[in-house]
């Protein structure tokens, strides 16, 4: 049997993680608890639950950022008035995160320390050129989110350290997102291909162009071909075609039990020229 440590500060939840004797894992929602604790070979000693944290919820404007605690809900994200107006893309993908009960339970800071090529957020996160904050003995650093996914499933915390914020830059006026997911089904579906792209469009150009994609590599991944390809330019229908070509040679997904490799990059390509043409002010055909 393990134990489960309820800290209300997230000083003693630093204290409890980087001590080696407690043994203990961080847990959020837990909606991937069970999962992974039939998947080890041996379970862990005891849990930290750290959703009784105060500092680790809630949405704010902070410094020029959109502020998001780590063990906020996708539900809360979802419906934030706030992060509709400055991360629509975020708020569109909170909602096809599992079931409403799981979006109820379910936390960004969980979704990415999990680090899984296929979380729903991640590419998100990429596109709108999001930081983490990072909370540890030694007190707060913040890295840059295309920095923190260092391998499969490997993350670059240090030893007793915990994802605290999530931090994204607030939205200009000529700001421009999109966000698509293909699943076996419609909803409650795990990403066969997700991608996002965040740019600014000033005069209809595309400037400081962001595309990030999940389920086509070991980690989320920004396609930099393609975002110079794009950058710069006046989105048109031959541009399109040419991002979603150059898109699908960026990528070398897998064949998996939800998708083939062929697919993937078939579809990544597909998904690119219909978010250009989307930054057109085009119907997709």
């Amino acid at each position: 049997m393990s134990v489960c440590f309820r800290p209300e500060r997230l000083e003693e939840a630093i204290e409890l993680l980087a001590d080696p004797a407690t043994g203990a894992i961080p847990i959020a929602g837990c909606t991937d608890l069970l999962v992974q604790w039939h998947s080890r070979r041996e379970r862990p000693n005891a849990v930290l639950d750290l959703l009784g944290i105060e500092a680790l919820r809630g949405i704010e404007e902070r410094d020029g950022a959109l502020e998001i605690g780590a063990c906020t809900s996708f539900r809360t994200i979802g419906e934030s008035e706030r992060v509709l107006r400055h991360a629509p893309a975020l708020a569109e993908i909170a909602g096809t995160i599992g079931a409403w009960q799981i979006q109820n339970r379910a936390t960004i800071g969980g979704n990415i320390a999990n680090a899984s090529p296929a979380g729903d957020s991640l590419p998100v996160l990429l596109a709108l050129g999001a930081e983490l904050v990072l909370a540890g003995p030694a007190g707060e650093r913040t890295v840059a989110y295309e920095a923190f996914h260092t391998g499969y499933r490997q993350t670059a915390l240090e030893p007793g350290e915990l994802i605290a914020r999530v931090r994204i830059p607030l939205a200009g006026e000529h700001a421009f997102g999109a966000v698509h997911k293909v699943g076996t089904r419609c909803a409650q579906a795990i990403s066969k291909v997700i991608v996002a792209l965040g740019c600014d469009r000033p005069g209809g150009r595309l400037t400081g162009v962001r595309i990030g994609a999940g389920s086509v590599a070991p980690t989320p991944v920004r396609l930099r071909e393609t975002e110079a390809l794009l950058e710069g330019q006046i989105p048109d229908a031959d541009l399109a075609e040419r991002a979603g070509a150059c898109a699908a040679g960026e990528v070398q997904p897998i064949d998996d039990v939800r998708s083939t490799a062929r697919y993937r990059r078939w579809v990544l390509g597909r998904l690119v020229r219909r978010m250009v043409l989307d930054a057109a002010g085009r119907r997709v055909p």
